[in-house]
């Protein structure tokens, strides 16, 4: 944590600091964000957030994520293919994402995964793509950000044929059964805006549920804006009403939760600054 600067005074003569708990936005994307990313980073740092990692989710917008990191201390980046984009993975495509993960500033694959909702490539394309950058997740040694909407059982499965991946479930929006599961793989499972919204009852279950340690929270900015700001472009800033969620859901303070998902940061994204 860290100590802010202003002061909470008991009297006029006892001065206190105020102790701001440190948060960390593990998911999001500046460079798609309205406005410049250094007036969204500071905003971010005001509100208590102390490192960020910026997702690609195409060579381009990779490159563009570790020039942010580049820009920015507490900035690390990722390198990979959305799902989205699975079709568009060509070999140089593949050599782009292999060479930027090369950089001990892009810290993570992805975002990769599975997305059977709006099936924006083909299923093949996406596996195809998911299993390619699991295999460069193993050999680089980096975690895999995974991306997944209405394809929990197939990702899982696929998954499964990487039993030492170190994985980062990105925005989860499964059950308590599968927050389980993926807890006792070893996988760390990311909180976003979602977890605030009134329907989400099992997110917040899920949340409860969870060993602490494998807890994570993101923004996914500028998507999914928490509950309070619903129809707004969501910022890395956010990332606090996550935390809060997630402390009310477990019945335990801001701080603690805090504390504990920003080691976690440091666990799952080893090359975090």
């Amino acid at each position: 944590m860290e100590i802010g600067g202003e002061l909470s005074k008991d009297d006029a003569s006892n001065p206190k600091p105020i102790v701001k708990p440190s948060v960390v936005d593990t998911h999001c994307h500046p460079y798609l964000m309205e406005g410049q990313p250094l007036e969204t980073l500071q905003r971010a740092r005001a509100a208590g957030v102390v490192s960020f990692v910026c997702v690609g989710i195409d060579p381009r917008s990779s490159h563009v994520s570790l020039a942010l990191a580049e820009a920015h201390e507490d900035v690390v980046s990722t390198a990979g293919m959305h799902p989205h984009e699975a079709s568009e993975l060509d070999s140089q495509g593949r050599l782009e994402i292999e060479r930027l993960l090369e950089n001990p500033l892009v810290v993570g694959v992805g975002e990769a995964g599975l997305d059977f909702f709006r099936m924006l490539s083909p299923v093949e394309d996406q596996e195809a793509a998911f299993r390619w950058q699991l295999g460069l997740a193993r050999e680089c040694g980096k975690p895999i950000v995974v991306h997944v909407r209405d394809a929990w059982e197939r990702a899982l499965e696929i998954l499964a044929e990487e039993p030492d991946a170190s994985v980062v479930l990105h925005c989860f929006s499964a059950d308590v059964a599968v927050a389980l599961e993926c807890a006792a793989r070893g996988y760390f499972v990311s909180m976003a805006g979602p977890i605030t919204y009134p329907k989400n009852v099992h997110l917040r279950e899920s949340a409860a549920a969870l060993p602490l340690r494998s807890l994570l929270t993101e923004t996914d900015s500028p998507y999914l804006s928490p509950q309070s700001m619903r129809g707004r472009e969501n910022s890395p800033a956010n990332v606090v009403a996550v935390v809060s969620e997630i402390a009310r859901a477990r019945g335990e303070t801001f701080e603690v939760v805090a504390e504990a998902i920003s080691s976690n940061a440091r666990s799952a994204f080893p090359g975090l600054r």
